[in-house]
């Protein structure tokens, strides 16, 4: 089923992305192209855009911030 209510977005531009998550547009770059942050590319040609999708963001960040110091070093 698909949702009805807009009024909160399913997904962040890159500039909303960062200023939620507390980082800077180029943190966010970085974790982009790495891997570390989920996110969709949409669009073709030149109108690319990258998308980071509210309820991933929601999980990554629970799920890195149960992390312990023990598992960061390790990895």
């Amino acid at each position: 089923m698909i949702p009805t209510d807009f009024s909160s977005p399913l997904a962040l531009r890159p500039r909303e992305a960062a200023r939620v998550l507390g980082v800077s547009t180029r943190t966010l770059w970085t974790w982009t192209k790495n891997g570390h942050v989920p996110h969709v590319r949409v669009g073709g040609g030149k109108r690319k855009t990258t998308l980071y999708p509210v309820a991933e963001l929601r999980a990554w960040l629970a799920r890195n911030a149960s992390r312990r110091p023990a598992e960061e070093a390790s990895q």
